[in-house]
């Protein structure tokens, strides 16, 4: 069962942008984990493989717009003492929940963790959706499946943290059908257990793109990826079961994200209500 928790976070001293990377909040997780489970902390950390979880940049409680779902990735200056913040964390596979239930249930909301020299409370978790909250929900994969639309050809996607895929030896970042579906298929055979073999995508095209390029950056690396929207619609004569299909992947990516690094931050998706687009599709 996916998960996509919020964590509201508050830090007692100022976090340096040197530790507000990729990097320095996966450790962060792992530590996390460790303190309830060190034998799973060791073996996420050593895993090359199964990296069945997401983080996100750390958030500040203004950067956040419900509107476009854009996020920060990027901190040019520290996050001040006391500045309320939100981190998501989402968990893919259906143990992996379960293997953390005391990490949840004995959250002791005085207790600091370090990211780098700062302390931070975590003051609460969210585990489903508010107005004001679209990034925390949790469903089963097979009500994931079930829910998903039979008859919607319109595929709208926001990536709200920079995107690549990896292509070969080299990264792309255009967000091409194959790239960007066949990243999701590949996530939801491998954690969901209600295998999707193919999928019917050569009909599908962008209909609508609005993205730029952002580079990622810390002090040992530097990626580039695309954040913005890109919307694909289905053409052609399809069955029910192959619009449902790709609708069911395109729900899903609110847990798994898309690409490349998304451990580390990148690859935030979340699907754009049609509601939300401001026009009529159906």
């Amino acid at each position: 069962m996916p998960h996509s928790l919020i964590l509201n976070l508050l830090p007692l001293s100022p976090i340096p942008t040197g530790y507000l990377t990729g990097r320095h909040l996966h450790a962060l997780f792992l530590t996390l984990v460790s303190s309830v489970d060190k034998q799973l902390g060791d073996y996420l950390h050593d895993s090359s493989i199964n990296k069945a979880f997401t983080l996100s940049p750390l958030q500040t409680i203004k950067s956040h717009s419900t509107k476009h779902f854009s996020l920060q990735f990027q901190h040019s200056k520290p996050i001040p003492a006391h500045t309320p913040l939100w981190w998501r964390i989402s968990l893919l596979d259906d143990t992996l929940f379960g293997q953390l239930t005391n990490l949840w249930l004995n959250l002791n909301p005085h207790k600091p963790w370090h990211l780098g020299p700062a302390d931070l409370l975590i003051t609460s978790i969210q585990g489903t959706p508010q107005s004001t909250q679209p990034w925390a929900n949790a469903c089963t994969y097979s009500q994931l499946y079930q829910q998903a639309s039979e008859t919607n050809r319109i595929i709208a996607l926001s990536f709200a943290t920079p995107t690549s895929f990896r292509q070969g030896d080299y990264d792309s970042v255009l967000p091409t059908r194959e790239s960007v579906f066949n990243s999701l298929l590949s996530r939801w055979n491998k954690y969901s257990n209600l295998e999707i073999a193919t999928i019917s995508i050569e009909a599908l095209y962008p209909s609508f793109v609005n993205i730029k390029t952002e580079i990622l950056e810390d002090s040992r690396s530097k990626f580039i990826g695309i954040v913005g929207e890109v919307t694909y619609r289905l053409f052609g004569d399809f069955e029910p079961l192959a619009i449902k299909q790709i609708n069911a992947l395109a729900d899903f990516s609110l847990y798994c994200g898309i690409g490349r690094k998304t451990t580390m931050g990148m690859g935030m998706t979340r699907r754009i209500p049609l509601k939300q687009k401001g026009k009529n599709y159906e």
